[in-house]
């Protein structure tokens, strides 16, 4: 008899990612929770496209993830923790055989990497304090006297990062192979994201703030840094507002790709693919009449060490690129000219990929409803997937996993919704059901493994995943309709493919019905509960229940809520009629209040408000609260931390 997916499963689950090629080989990423250290752990593997041998490269740490070939094929990369101080570092191994080496010795680690054409050299980014600054911080810390913090800039603080300090020197700095000798190439007051080393070495890309002179002014662009002449340029000086990010430029270098938007609809402006012509200096938008998504933006929770399905030039002229629509990671090609033309238009969700030397054909790790994580060769043709190696095969033969039902349903103003509804392991009759209500809102569920959505189907739940408007994969109009109307349609939207899915599955016992969600679901979720009784007990996580103390508290605070709600503190009324804790007298449904103590995206305070409230109004409620524990506590908190928080909404369910 097949066992059902526990909590306890995640200890036995694994997911691969970051594919890359080299001739017949494809090396990945494999990530494992570790039980005893409480931990995750991550390793570098590669797979034979022919023969399906595995082989474990020599890699050691926790973490070692950011794997790729130097150009001239002798060296394979990584990232590493596998230090002294454990701080990041750059690693290289021998592909000819060999032990790694540690090739960087940065006091405070690095974060990313290039090589140079000719594989003799890397470029990477890393950061310093100044010589008397760090010797005061060495004295401090000998002596255990605590260090006050002192904060001058707009963003100051980061999710899962804390403060950000700030008497750091950013730099862009080369190491040479040979004699670990390195140099600055750059230097800036303010973190920038190297991007591009030109095959000449005469210059740089990297990603920097739109206008860094204005804090005010959101996004960020690409810029173009002659190491010669130390004179930089804007590449997208064309488009004056909007976040633009480079993605690829093709082998002769006279044209790159970017991923952006002009910001007409701010925060929730689709990603277009964009051209810049070297020669020219023209950018332009080669995805103008494709009303969708470039990128990712499919959501799980099972998914590590994820880098996104990429970019790739298939020559000097023509691109494969990703595509979110409708739950699924399409493929499109195109070229320079534009014409973007689907090619893979599968149910699947590609969470890395490679070109291989057929024409045709990808190295990928991807996900679907009922694979957790594999690695595979895909045809860009068929579009079918051959499996390479599937880490949970053992897992998969002796657990049932169940196959949600995917459906489309009329929403408010009679809009098509998309929506996955996942039965229990054992179809009884009158079963209770829960609805799940993702976060973002600019994100979406698709055809991608869930375990917390498994793990409730095994403890006799239905559970009805819905994408509600704001969402992305439905187009502009789709993801734009939230602005300005949090609660309102997108409500509608929620509880009118719950009504569907009740008149589809007679069997759920509509008096057993619940709601759970986090972040923007946690938003919904105390929204939901103030507007109807019709949930039998609910289940609020990292949520946002007051717009107006939300203003400037959270890391994306003040720009979050002027381009998504389009009020600021000048009009609190109105944001006082979009917050869930202006209807907290009328709610009457148990509610359990989950935050991590260290979220600093929805601040705890937010959650403690809405547990008062609570309190306040004699509801039946509970609020637990998770150290060591920031925004992502269901997909990337600590490994004993996600099975507690897991428990505690089952009790909760349990209980009512």
């Amino acid at each position: 008899m097949l066992k059902t997916i526990t909590k306890e499963s995640l200890y036995d689950l694994k997911s691969v990612s970051q594919p890359v090629v080299w001739g017949e080989l494809v090396f990945f990423v494999e990530t494992a929770m570790n039980k005893e250290e409480n931990t995750y752990e991550t390793s570098i593997y590669s797979v034979h496209k022919q023969t399906g041998e595995r082989v474990h490269w020599g890699d050691s740490g926790s973490s070692n993830v950011g794997i790729s070939l130097s150009p001239n094929k002798k060296w394979l990369g990584y990232l590493s923790n596998n230090t002294k101080d454990k701080k990041t570092q750059l690693f290289l191994i021998p592909l000819t055989g060999g032990s790694a080496f540690q090739l960087t010795e940065e006091k405070n680690g690095i974060n990313h990497y290039e090589w140079t054409s000719n594989g003799a050299s890397v470029y990477y980014q890393t950061s310093q304090k100044p010589e008397e600054a760090e010797k005061d911080a060495e004295k401090n810390k000998e002596k255990k006297l605590p260090e006050p913090k002192v904060i001058t800039k707009l963003q100051y603080k980061m999710d899962g990062g804390g403060v950000l300090p700030s008497d750091l020197t950013y730099q862009i700095k080369k190491v040479d192979i040979a004699t670990k000798q390195d140099q600055v190439i750059l230097e800036k007051d303010r973190p920038v994201g190297l991007s591009y080393v030109a095959k000449d070495e005469s210059y740089l890309l990297f990603g920097d703030k739109l206008n860094p002179e204005d804090e005010w002014v959101y996004g960020g662009s690409v810029y173009k840094y002659s190491i010669a002449t130390k004179v930089t340029s804007l590449l997208t000086s064309e488009i004056p507002q909007g976040s633009f990010y480079f993605l690829a430029a093709n082998e002769v270098e006279d044209y790159y790709l970017l991923v952006g938007n002009d910001f007409e609809f701010a925060f929730v402006s689709q990603a277009k693919l964009y051209g810049y012509d070297v020669q020219t200096n023209q950018l332009v938008c080669l995805t103008e009449n494709l009303d969708a998504e470039v990128g990712d933006t499919i959501i799980g929770d099972f998914q590590q060490n994820v880098s996104e399905f990429p970019v790739k030039w298939i020559n000097n002229d023509e691109y494969l690129f990703p595509v979110t629509e409708h739950g699924k990671l399409q493929v499109y090609k195109g070229s320079k000219s534009g014409h973007p033309e689907k090619l893979v238009d599968e149910r699947v969700h590609l969470t890395g990929g490679d070109l291989t030397e057929s024409e045709g054909e990808l190295a990928v790790t991807y996900s679907t409803v009922i694979k957790p994580s594999e690695v595979g060769l895909l045809n860009t043709a068929s579009g079918e997937i051959t499996t390479l190696y599937n880490p949970n095969a053992a897992f998969e033969a002796e657990h049932t996993i169940v196959e949600p039902e995917m459906f489309w349903y009329k929403g408010a103003d009679d809009w098509d919704i998309q929506g996955w509804y996942v039965p229990p392991v054992e179809s009884k009759e009158s079963h209770p059901a829960i609805l799940y209500v993702h976060g973002g809102p600019q994100v979406c569920y698709g055809e991608s493994f869930f375990h917390e959505m498994q793990k409730l189907a095994g403890q006799g739940y239905g559970v009805i995943m819905l994408n509600p408007r704001g969402g992305n994969g439905y187009g502009q109009k789709f993801v734009a309709s939230i602005l300005g109307d949090y609660g309102n349609k997108d409500y509608e939207d929620l509880m009118l493919g719950t009504d569907q899915v009740l008149e589809n599955h007679p069997e759920i016992d509509q008096d057993s019905l619940y709601v759970a969600g986090g972040s923007y679901g946690g938003f919904m979720t105390n929204w939901i509960v103030g507007h109807t009784n019709r949930f039998k007990a609910a289940v609020t996580q990292r949520c946002i229940s007051n717009w107006i103390s939300f203003y400037g508290t959270s890391d994306i605070g003040p720009h979050f809520v002027e381009f998504q709600l389009q009020h600021d503190l000048s009009n609190v009324e109105e944001l006082w009629r979009m917050s869930p804790l202006a209807y907290a007298e009328q709610v009457e449904t148990p509610l359990l209040v989950i935050h991590g103590e260290e979220d600093l995206r929805c601040p705890q305070e937010q959650a403690e408000q809405m547990y008062i409230a609570m309190k306040k109004h004699k509801v039946d409620t509970k609020l637990i609260t998770f150290p060591q524990s920031s925004h992502g506590l269901s997909r990337m908190g600590l490994p004993n931390l996600r099975l507690d928080r897991m428990e505690a909404i089952s009790d909760w369910f349990e209980k009512h």
